[in-house]
């Protein structure tokens, strides 16, 4: 049996570090926000004759001096063009610049999000992200009412929350360093793929917990809570890998093959569902036996 709890300390340092490194990036650089939550323009071009590369758009449209300007490759024909633009006659100098260069260039989509729409939108997001933690939390809590000891039930509820925190904050870390290095945006679906982690990893943490909770129950009066916790650890630890595992091969397929609009969707996926494994693991059973030691000290 492996003794995973001995290696808290180990633990805490990594994650620690991680967290806190993860904290600099988003006060120092922040992330680079799409027209999601900023506002502007997305243009659908297609080119029957021969797709462009990005660099030779940039090119063309270097003379307009537009802001927050991406361009992603979406098919073998098809370019998404994305700026911080609303006004029709800067999406009309838009389409006529790369006419007067790509002549049998046709636009097939375009989408406009206004700034106020989006300020309503990156407020929504938060308080979503917010209640959510609220309510695993509150939901945790509820569910471990019956096992008030040696632990209180509502720090099974905290150290849950801790973890998803833990999970988060390093998933907004990566990619504030990733838009800093790299001008990698995020919209809509990087929230989306914040709460599935969210999800994803307390499901993880209550398998533990459960497996916790019946083997209190069951226990002798001979075994310290920690052995119970590290049996409990040990009872659930292939499950709660081989569930893991499964579910990234399957998001490094989508990364590596589903194309631009949802690959950095997956790579916020990769990121949140692997560190939340690890915390269901190492960060929030081991918060437990943490709080058990100081309430017997």
């Amino acid at each position: 049996m492996l003794n995973i709890i001995s290696k808290t300390k180990y633990s805490y340092i990594f994650s620690g570090t991680v967290t806190l490194l993860s904290i600099a990036a988003i006060l120092i650089w922040g992330l680079k926000f799409g027209i999601d939550f900023n506002g502007g323009t997305l243009m659908e071009l297609k080119f029957p004759s021969g797709l462009p590369t990005t660099q030779e758009v940039s090119s063309d449209l270097g003379n307009l001096n537009l802001k927050s300007l991406t361009l992603q490759l979406s098919g073998s024909d098809t370019m998404l063009v994305r700026y911080a633009s609303e006004e029709d006659n800067v999406n009309q100098a838009v389409f006529e610049q790369l006419k007067a260069k790509h002549p049998d260039v046709a636009q097939t989509r375009v989408d406009y999000i206004n700034s106020s729409v989006s300020n309503d939108l990156r407020k929504n997001s938060l308080l979503a992200i917010f209640w959510a933690v609220v309510g695993i939390m509150a939901y945790v809590a509820w569910a471990f009412r019956k096992v008030s000891r040696p632990v209180a039930s509502w720090k099974y509820g905290a150290g849950a929350v801790i973890a998803l925190i833990h999970d988060v904050l390093i998933t907004i870390g990566v990619f504030a360093v990733l838009g800093h290095f790299f001008d990698i945006e995020v919209g809509v679906p990087f929230i989306a793929a914040l709460l599935t982690i969210l999800g994803f990893s307390v499901h993880d943490t209550i398998v533990v917990y459960d497996r916790t909770r019946e083997n209190l129950i069951r226990s002798s009066s001979k075994e310290t809570f920690p052995e119970i916790v590290n049996r409990s650890l040990n009872e659930t630890l292939v499950r709660s890998i081989n569930t893991s595992l499964t579910v990234i091969v399957t998001l490094l397929a989508i990364y590596l093959f589903g194309g631009e609009s949802v690959k950095y969707f997956a790579l916020a996926l990769l990121v949140g569902v692997t560190f939340g494994t690890y915390s269901s693991i190492f960060i929030a059973s081991a918060l437990l036996v943490t709080s058990y030691n100081l309430q017997k000290r």
